[in-house]
């Protein structure tokens, strides 16, 4: 039988509790996404507290990176792109420049200034016919992380060209997750899990003293999980095409698009990042889904404490070299 990965959360299946944990969930909308937070506390006042944490600290970090927030610091530099470099938080400065880093790691496949491509592909049933090559040339004319310029010791960002823009939209949620994880570990949460919308990030364990743990479900039946994988003190995301495409002559075109062409990825249908950085595996996962198998596991295979699994479009399953997991019978 063919599978294809998802997130599958157990956070639920908490075990027997130990008299002195208890664990709370709760589901909010942040950042336009789900997030699912389970805290493990003594008490569950304590847990929910935690909870109240978590969200001001995501609703703060959406308030500096947020591009439709036109008060933010990211709007402040789009505004002034080609005009003048704007003078932002170091925390922002930190986040361009290791954006960069990916984009340069990924030849390209992953860069923040694709928020400036002009939208010729459609998602929302309105596509009657594929773009033409001069509208998905003209679409990326302003994409190139190249002409994002940081000046650390003045603290600003500029991009050069008019019209250019920036949007952490392929690696804002799982930054929230990290930097809420760590807010959380530095206040003494013991255990807990930060899922934005399949951008996931734990510490600890679960009250019962077992691993938090991810499933590979089977699409034709959800509720059907393939393998597990535990997740310590770690992270893991996917992108997928299986719920966003169009299709022309029989072709699948995903919404994932290569900011080098504007041509939307073909050939995979899923690709899961597993690594300690939850920003780094949302990067990492649309890079991946991107550039394809074999470039995909090449870079995956270079990259100390990553690792990945891909299935292409003709469901066929592709691992890199260190990775193991638990199938279910």
């Amino acid at each position: 039988m063919k599978y294809i990965l998802s997130i599958l959360m157990v956070a639920c299946l908490f075990g027997t509790l130990q008299a002195q944990d208890v664990a709370e969930r709760r589901t909010v909308k942040l950042m336009g996404s789900r997030f699912d937070i389970t805290m493990v506390a003594s008490d569950s006042i304590t847990a929910n507290t935690y909870i109240d944490d978590a969200v001001a600290e995501i609703k703060r970090i959406e308030n500096l990176i947020s591009s439709w927030n036109p008060d933010s610091q990211t709007s402040l530099i789009n505004k002034n792109a080609g005009i003048k470099p704007v003078v932002v938080d170091q925390e922002l400065i930190d986040l361009v420049l290791r954006a960069i880093q990916i984009s340069k790691i990924t030849n390209g496949a992953f860069d923040i200034s694709y928020a400036s491509v002009d939208k010729v592909w459609r998602y929302d049933g309105t596509m009657t016919h594929k773009p033409t090559a001069e509208e998905i040339s003209n679409s990326i004319a302003k994409i190139g992380y190249q002409n994002i310029l940081v000046d650390k010791d003045a603290k600003t960002v500029y991009l050069k060209l008019e019209g250019m823009k920036i949007g952490f939209g392929a690696i804002g949620k799982g930054y929230a997750a990290d930097k809420t994880r760590k807010l959380l570990i530095d206040k003494g949460v013991k255990s807990g899990i930060i899922n934005a919308s399949g951008d996931l990030t734990t510490w600890g364990k679960q009250p019962d003293g077992k691993d938090w743990m991810v499933g590979i479900t089977n699409p034709l039946n959800k509720d059907h999980v393939f393998s597990w994988f535990p997740i310590i003190d770690a992270a893991v995301a996917t992108s997928g095409n299986y719920e966003k495409f169009v299709e022309f002559d029989g072709v699948k075109y995903s919404h994932i698009i290569d900011p080098r062409t504007g041509y939307p990825s073909t050939g995979l249908t899923s690709v899961t990042i597993f690594a300690k950085s939850a920003e780094l595996c949302d990067a990492l996962a649309t890079s991946v889904f991107i550039t394809g198998v074999e470039v995909g596991l090449d870079m995956i295979n270079q990259l100390k404490g990553v690792e990945c699994i891909i299935v292409d479009a003709q469901n066929k399953i592709h691992f890199s070299e260190n990775i193991s997991f638990n199938q279910t019978k």
